[in-house]
């Protein structure tokens, strides 16, 4: 028989077991160690270094200062950063590494594409968020997308479109590449070539070089025999400033239009705008855009000494936006956190109403910058006028042509 004591235990036993499992489902379906890890996996040392690398680390830490600042969250959050070396077999056994051992929820910039798709294979793998800003191949929301990568940045097609709308607003339909002769070279090419015979253009030749080419000059000997009136430069980092030098040192940016299709403010400021001024160029953000740009952008500069690009912004962004979805859905289980992502629109600095489609692209909107002459600028860094921002439903692929499984047609 119990008396009231054996009753009061087997009470507070129960209940003590209740709690337990409460608090062990608690956990389970809440945070990994109390810790959400987020990686930057960047180009450190390499022909990228400048678009992204430690300023992509750097735009990191700030989103994770604002979301603290603004969310005050329950559970911790770590960061660590890495250099794949532009090398897809060591960014993807890091990325193993990261989730297997370090317990990484989140990895973003992954500059450059070949880079881009073998981590976004091993996120599909482990099943943990992939969140590119670095690189722009649409095979990312085309025939290579999954259920755990998000293309949240530039892509080559937004791009593309975007500078051949401007260039045939001016007349300019006959068109010559310089191309890279990898992933994102041959990617800007297609995605052009189809906006050209949108809008009645025509590509009259292409010319394609190595990654991190030594000389330019027989690229454009070719390019200047064509006779083209846009000579577009299909490449990015070091390859595309020293094709602008190129350019100049031949005297062809007197007598056609340059199109520098994934030129950023970085690369203006490489070659200065003595050299640049002019080229019409297709970015995602610009620092001098509104107050909330400047004041980010001078916040960057503070520790950078330099403003942020397109890759910074949106790396920027896409960690601020991981976080809150994080918080909201009270989880770091990958599939959660993405339906999260993609339940409602993103506004901050780098994006308003940006929206992640059914293919895991981020659209938002992009602007027609003009490269300033040296006359036009006010201070350092000012360096664009911003001509036109173009819809991003107007510039991003329709979902009626896309390749990816998860798009329902």
């Amino acid at each position: 028989m119990y008396t009231n004591q054996h009753k009061r235990t087997a009470l507070a036993a129960l209940l003590g077991f209740s709690c337990l499992a409460s608090i062990s489902y608690v956990q389970a379906a809440g945070f990994s160690q109390d810790t959400v890890k987020i990686g930057v996996l960047t180009d450190m040392s390499g022909a990228f270094a400048d678009l992204s690398g430690l300023g992509s680390v750097e735009a990191a830490k700030m989103a994770i200062e604002d979301f603290k600042q603004a969310n005050n969250p329950t559970f911790s959050i770590e960061l660590i950063s890495a250099d794949h070396q532009n090398k897809p077999d060591i960014a993807s056994a890091k990325a193993r590494e990261w989730y297997d051992v370090e317990g990484v929820d989140m990895i973003t910039d992954l500059i450059n594409s070949s880079v881009a798709l073998a981590v976004s294979k091993v996120g599909d793998q482990k099943k943990r968020v992939v969140m590119v800003t670095g690189s722009g191949t649409t095979r990312l929301e085309n025939e290579d997308c999954n259920p755990y990568t998000i293309h949240y940045g530039w892509d080559t097609r937004s791009n593309s479109w975007g500078q051949v709308k401007a260039q045939a607003a001016l007349g300019n339909n006959n068109w010559y590449f310089v191309a890279v002769d990898y992933a994102l070279g041959n990617s800007l090419v297609a995605e052009a070539s189809d906006a050209l015979a949108d809008n009645a253009g025509k590509v009259i030749g292409v010319a394609k070089h190595p990654l991190n080419a030594a000389d330019f000059s027989s690229y454009m000997l070719q390019a200047q025999s064509a006779n083209p009136q846009v000579i577009a430069l299909a490449n990015a980092g070091s390859d595309l400033v020293n094709s602008i030098k190129a350019l100049n040192e031949f005297g062809l940016s007197q007598n056609h239009a340059i199109a520098g299709l994934v030129m950023t403010i970085t690369d203006v400021h490489s070659v200065g705008l003595e050299t640049a001024q002019g080229m019409t160029v297709v970015e995602d953000f610009y620092w001098d855009v509104n107050d909330q740009t400047r004041e980010w952008g001078r916040r960057f500069f503070a520790s950078q000494k330099r403003m942020p690009n397109f890759v910074h912004a949106a790396t920027y962004s896409s960690v601020l936006t991981y976080l809150k979805a994080v918080q909201a859905a009270g989880t770091d289980t990958a599939s959660d956190v993405i339906g999260q992502m993609k339940s409602g629109d993103i506004n901050d600095v780098f994006t308003t109403n940006g929206k992640i489609r059914e293919d895991h692209k981020m659209v938002h909107d992009v602007h027609i910058l003009e490269v300033k002459k040296p006359s036009e600028s006010k201070e350092p860094w000012d360096y664009y006028n911003v001509k036109q921002t173009i819809a991003g439903i107007e510039v991003a692929q329709p979902l009626s042509t896309s390749k990816c499984s998860m798009v329902k047609k």
